[in-house]
C-alpha cells in the first residue's frame, strides 16, 4: 500500500513531521495511521474480520495482522483457520488458538489508499480540534484580542490565530461598526464542543468585560489592593462601578481614574466612547444607593429590608437627575445594588405624608403627633391601624391597655366609614404624574424602552408595500433595526432570521430595495 509499502516513503519521517507541523502528539498520528490501514484491509477481508495493526519503529511500516481461530474443518473463512495452515505459520499452534497471520498490504489498490488518507486526514483534524479545545477551555472569562474575518448575519467572527471566535449580535456595543480586518477585543464568556472544532463566545457588551479592561489597566486591581465590588451597565451609553480599597493609605476612586485621567479613559476609548461613574463602595447599602445615584445628593433613604426596597427622598432640583435620561441613571444603581428604588421628591413627599397624617387624624383618640409617630412606622392608613396587636400601639404611643383598644376600635370603623377615595389617593394630577415616573421599577422600565423601540420599527416596515403587520413584526424580533438591514441580507438570511417562508421573504426584500429607491429619487434634486 502506498502509506507503508514505498521504498521512498520514510514513515518514521512523516509521522515526525506531521506531529511537528501540527502540534499533535505522535501516538495520535500512529493510531490514525494504525486505524487506517484496518479500514483499508476490511474492503478485501470483511467486515467482521478480526484485524490488528501495529507500527514496526525498525521495519519503519505498519504492519497488519487477521487473528483466525484454529478449527479442524473451516466454516468461516474471515474467522477460522485449519490447523495444517496455521502450523506453517507457528508449530506449537494447537486447536482452539487464536493465530495471528501478517497480511500483505501491497495489493490493496488506489481506492484503498485513498480511504485511508481520508481517515488519517480526519483523525488528524480531530486531534487538532479536541487540542485547541483543550487550549482554550481554560481561558473563558479572559479578554482576548484579533481581527474581523468576516461579518455573518450582523455576527463578528474574529481570528484568533489557531481557531475563530464568534462575538453575536447581542453581545456587541450598540451602533458599533466594524470592517474585515478590524482589530476587535472581546471577554470570553463560554467556549464549546462543536461538530465544526471548539466555538468560541466572546463578549463586548457584558459587564464583565468593561471590569476586566480596569484589571488591565489598573495595577492597584491587579495587585489585589483594590477591588471592584459591584458593576452595572448600559452598553454604548454609560456604566457605573463600585470599588474599595484593602489599604487605607489607596484611594480607590482614584486609583481607577489614574493620573489626568489616563487609566479610565484607556477604558472609555475601549468601550467607544461609554460613560463611566467610578464610586466608593460601602458595606452599608442605604449609603451604598447613595453613592449610586451620583451626581444627584439624596436628602434621605427609607429602607424596606423585608422586600429590599429603598424609598430614597430628593430635592425638587435633583429629582430628573437621579432619575436620568429615559431612567438610566436609576436603573444602573439599582442593578448595581440589588435593592428596587422609589425616587421621590421633598415637596411631594411632604404632600403625601401630610395626607397621610390627616388621614390617620381622622381616627378617634388619635393626635398629629401620634400619628406622625405611626406614618414613621410604616403605618400609613386606618386599615394598618386596626391590624396593629394592642401591645405594640400601646407601645408606640405609650398608652395604656384600654386607650389602645379604643383606638383600634375606632380605626376599624374609620375604616370601614370611609369614602372609597381618601385624600391620599386623591392626588392633584402634577403629582400622579410625578410619582409615576418618580418610583422606578429596573425590569419594567428596561421592557418598556425595548417595547417602545420595536413598535418603532414595526411601524418603519410597516411602510413597505405588501409587508403586514405579523411579518414587521417578525423583522423587528429578528434584530432588524432599519430597512438597509434587510436589503444587506440573503433572502435565505432574512428568511431564517424572521422565521418566514422563503417566497415571503424575497417579496420583503423586493419591496426593501423598492422603497429605497423611492426615496433616493425624493432626495435628488429635480431638474
Amino acid at each position: 500500500m502506498t502509506i507503508a509499502n514505498e521504498a521512498d516513503l520514510d514513515l518514521g519521517r512523516v509521522i515526525a513531521a506531521v506531529s511537528k507541523d501540527k502540534n499533535i502528539d505522535r501516538a495520535i498520528i500512529v493510531d490514525a495511521l494504525e486505524q487506517a490501514m484496518i479500514h483499508a484491509a476490511r474492503r478485501d477481508y470483511g467486515l467482521n474480520a478480526d484485524l490488528e495493526a501495529h507500527f514496526d519503529e525498525d521495519g519503519n511500516e505498519i504492519e497488519l495482522y487477521q487473528f483466525r481461530t484454529v478449527v479442524e474443518e473451516v466454516e468461516d473463512q474471515e474467522s477460522q483457520i485449519t490447523l495444517a495452515e496455521a502450523k506453517s505459520h507457528d508449530d506449537s499452534t494447537e486447536l482452539g488458538d487464536s493465530v495471528g497471520v501478517k497480511i500483505d498490504t501491497s495489493g490493496f489498490g488506489r481506492i484503498a489508499a485513498q480511504q485511508a488518507k481520508q481517515i488519517i486526514v480526519q483523525k488528524v483534524r480531530d486531534a487538532e480540534r479536541a487540542q485547541i479545545y483543550e487550549e482554550f477551555k481554560d481561558r473563558v472569562d479572559e479578554i482576548m484580542s484579533g481581527h474581523v474575518r468576516r461579518i455573518e448575519k450582523n455576527d463578528i467572527i474574529v481570528d484568533l490565530g489557531r481557531t475563530e471566535a464568534i462575538v453575536p449580535w447581542r453581545e456587541q456595543i450598540p451602533n458599533e461598526k466594524y470592517r474585515v480586518k478590524d482589530r476587535v477585543q472581546g471577554y470570553v464568556v463560554d467556549v464549546r464542543r462543536a461538530s465544526r472544532g471548539p466555538q468560541i463566545i466572546m463578549s463586548r457588551g457584558c459587564v464583565k468585560f468593561m471590569t476586566a479592561l480596569f484589571a488591565q489597566q489598573v495595577t492597584e486591581i491587579y495587585d489585589g489592593i483594590v477591588s471592584i465590588e459591584s458593576a452595572a451597565r448600559d452598553p454604548g451609553r454609560r456604566s457605573k462601578i463600585a470599588v474599595y480599597s484593602r489599604d487605607s493609605s489607596v484611594d480607590p476612586v482614584g486609583a481607577c481614574v489614574g493620573l489626568k485621567g489616563m487609566r479610565v479613559q484607556a477604558v472609555v476609548s475601549e468601550l467607544n466612547g461609554e460613560k463611566i461613574d467610578i464610586i466608593p463602595w460601602d458595606k452599608d447599602p442605604a449609603r451604598l444607593v447613595c453613592n449610586a445615584l451620583a451626581p444627584a445628593v439624596v436628602s434621605k433613604v427609607i429602607v424596606d429590608e423585608e422586600n429590599r426596597n429603598m424609598e430614597v427622598v430628593v430635592a425638587d432640583d435633583q429629582l430628573s437627575l437621579a432619575i436620568g435620561k429615559k431612567g438610566q441613571n436609576v436603573s444602573l444603581a439599582a442593578q448595581m445594588t440589588g435593592w428596587r428604588l422609589d425616587i421621590k421628591s421633598e415637596s411631594k413627599l411632604r404632600t403625601q405624608l401630610d395626607e397621610v397624617k390627616s388621614t390617620l387624624g381622622a381616627v378617634a383618640g388619635l393626635g398629629a403627633m401620634q400619628a406622625e409617630i405611626l406614618v414613621r412606622e410604616g403605618i400609613k392608613t386606618p386599615t394598618d391601624v386596626a391590624e396593629l396587636e394592642t401591645s405594640r400601639l400601646m407601645r408606640l404611643l405609650n398608652l395604656d391597655e384600654e386607650a389602645a383598644a379604643r383606638i383600634i376600635a375606632a380605626a376599624a370603623q374609620t375604616d370601614a366609614t370611609a369614602p372609597a377615595a381618601t385624600p391620599a389617593a386623591a392626588l392633584d394630577e402634577e403629582t400622579e404624574e410625578l410619582l409615576a415616573n418618580a418610583v422606578f421599577d429596573p425590569a419594567l422600565a428596561a421592557k418598556d424602552e425595548d417595547d417602545a423601540d420595536k413598535d418603532k420599527r414595526v411601524e418603519m416596515f410597516l411602510k413597505l408595500r405588501g409587508v403586514g403587520e405579523a411579518q414587521a413584526a417578525a423583522l423587528a424580533d429578528a434584530g432588524y433595526a432599519t430597512i438597509g438591514d434587510i436589503i444587506a441580507d440573503s433572502a435565505d438570511e432574512v428568511a431564517e432570521k424572521a422565521n418566514i417562508p422563503l417566497g415571503i421573504a424575497r417579496t420583503v426584500q423586493i419591496a426593501a430595495d423598492r422603497y429605497m429607491q423611492e426615496q433616493s429619487e425624493e432626495k435628488q434634486p429635480s431638474n
